[in-house]
């Protein structure tokens, strides 16, 4: 992503919620900081899976590959970024 791009993350749930994601943000885990939204974590660096999540729709790259486990359809929000609109579920 280009450092002027934004994204759209829709947070999937009963409190459905559309957040912007933009280049002041090197995660979707600082993204939800920023937006108020608490967020389980411990390493923010993906080694834990503390912050793992579930990828509705879209899809993320990340800032370094994750030590902890990923299955198809989830991400850990401490080390990645959407490309393009994402939808997940906390």
């Amino acid at each position: 992503m280009s450092s002027n791009t934004t994204a759209e993350v829709i947070l999937a749930g009963t409190d459905s919620q559309n957040l912007e994601f933009d280049s002041g943000c090197s995660s979707l885990l600082e993204c939800l900081e920023q937006n108020k939204i608490d967020v389980p974590y411990q390493c923010r660096e993906g080694y834990c899976g503390a912050c793992r999540a579930k990828l509705v729709e879209g899809d993320v790259s990340y800032n370094q590959e994750p030590l902890a486990f990923v299955r198809t359809g989830e991400v850990l929000l401490c080390c990645s970024k959407p490309n393009g609109k994402v939808k997940i579920e906390l």
